[in-house]
C-alpha cells in the first residue's frame, strides 16, 4: 500500500486502506432504528446528562454497530451497541481528564463494576447509572451466549476497566510509556477485544477451542485489533492535542518520544504501520474464508466488517477539529494544563 498524498487535520498524513478494505462499507438496514433505540435507552439510564453530547454518541454508535456487524438481527444489534455505547460513555464520563485528575474516584467506580461483573445476582447496592446499565446488559448478554462466550466477553469487560485505568495513571506524562507497552494496552481502552467476542454472541457461532487458539485466528484477532486501535489514534490525535493543549497518549506522541520523531514523522510510521496490519488482516481473512469450515468463515467475515467500522469511524463529526487556531505553535509531550 501507498499512503502518499493522503492527509488528515492540519495536513499529517494518514494510511491508506483501501486496497485490502475497499469501501463502501455494508450496514445494517436496521441501522437508524439501532440508533432510535439508543436515544430511548440512553434516555431512561440518564448516562450522559448533555443532549448533544448524548445524541452525537448514539448516532456514532448505531450507525458503527450496523457497519461492524450488518448480518446480525435487530435484538442483537441493540444489545451490542448497548454495550458499546455503555463502555464509551463511560470512558467519556469517568475516564480520561476526569479519571487523570482524581485517579482514587475511577478506581472505586471500577472495583464496584467488578463486582457485577463478577455476580450480577449480587445484592444491588446504590446504583449509579452505569452500574444499573452495566448490570441490565449482563444479565440480557448471558440470555444469548453460551456459558464460555459469557465468560470470555466478561473477562473482555474487566480488562477495559483495567485499561482505564491504566491510561488516566499514563494521561499526564505520555512520554513514559513505551512503544511495546501502548500497542499491548491500547486495544482495551478502544473496546475492539469487546466487540470481536460480542460477534460470537449475536450472530449465532461459535469457535473451537483449536480454532480459537490457531495461528491464522489469533493472528487476525491481533491485526484488527491493533488497526483499529491506531487508525482511531490517527483520526483524533490532532482533537485531542486541542482539548488538553499537549500531545495526547496516543500511537503518534509514544513514537515521537521513543524515537524522536517529528509529529509529521510519528504519522507517517504510524500510516505505516496501519497499512502492514491492514495488509496482514486482508491476508488472515482470505485464508478464514476460504477453509471451507462455516464458524472460522462467519469469524472471518465478522472480523472484516469489524474492521469496516472502525475505519468508518474516522470520518464522523466526533473526530473533527472544531478550532484550527487553537492549536499551540508547538505541541509538546508531558503534562497537559488542566482547565
Amino acid at each position: 500500500m501507498n499512503h502518499a498524498g493522503i492527509t488528515g487535520p492540519r495536513g499529517l498524513p494518514l494510511p491508506d486502506l483501501s486496497d485490502a478494505f475497499p469501501r463502501p462499507f455494508p450496514s445494517s438496514p436496521h441501522a437508524d432504528a439501532v440508533e432510535r433505540h439508543l436515544q430511548q435507552w440512553t434516555d431512561e439510564l440518564g448516562l450522559l446528562a448533555n443532549r448533544s453530547a448524548r445524541l452525537a454518541l448514539c448516532n456514532i454508535t448505531g450507525q458503527g454497530v450496523a457497519r461492524a456487524l450488518p448480518a446480525a438481527d435487530l435484538d442483537g444489534l441493540e444489545l451490542c451497541a448497548e454495550l458499546f455505547l455503555w463502555l464509551v460513555a463511560f470512558d467519556d464520563v469517568h475516564g480520561e481528564a476526569t479519571a487523570a485528575q482524581d485517579p482514587v474516584l475511577l478506581v472505586d467506580r471500577v472495583a464496584e463494576l467488578t463486582r457485577v461483573l463478577a455476580d450480577d445476582n449480587a445484592p444491588a447496592g446504590p446504583d449509579d447509572p452505569f452500574t444499573a446499565g452495566l448490570r441490565d446488559l449482563l444479565r440480557r448478554l448471558r440470555g444469548r451466549a453460551t456459558p464460555t462466550q459469557y465468560l470470555r466477553l466478561a473477562g473482555h469487560l474487566r480488562d477495559n476497566l483495567v485499561g482505564l485505568v491504566w491510561e488516566a495513571h499514563h494521561l499526564n506524562q505520555p512520554d513514559r510509556v513505551t512503544v511495546q507497552t501502548y500497542c499491548a494496552m491500547r486495544p482495551y481502552t478502544v473496546f475492539v477485544h469487546t466487540l470481536v467476542a460480542t460477534a460470537p454472541i449475536v450472530l449465532s457461532y461459535d469457535l473451537s477451542e483449536t480454532q480459537r487458539a490457531s495461528d491464522p485466528v489469533r493472528q487476525l484477532e491481533t491485526a484488527v485489533a491493533n488497526l483499529a486501535s491506531w487508525v482511531n489514534d490517527l483520526a483524533s490525535h490532532t482533537r485531542e492535542a486541542d482539548r488538553l493543549q499537549a500531545a495526547p497518549l496516543s500511537l503518534p506522541t509514544v513514537l515521537m518520544a521513543e524515537h524522536q520523531l517529528g509529529l509529521p514523522q510519528a504519522f507517517e510510521t504510524a500510516a505505516h504501520l496501519c497499512e502492514e496490519e491492514a495488509t496482514a488482516a486482508r491476508r488472515r481473512i482470505r485464508e478464514l474464508s476460504g477453509s471451507r469450515i462455516r464458524p472460522l468463515e462467519l469469524h472471518a467475515e465478522a472480523l472484516e466488517t469489524i474492521t469496516h467500522s472502525f475505519i468508518w469511524h474516522v470520518d464522523h463529526d466526533r473526530y473533527a477539529v472544531a478550532q484550527p487556531h487553537a492549536v499551540p505553535p508547538h505541541l509538546t509531550i508531558g503534562r497537559p494544563s488542566w482547565p
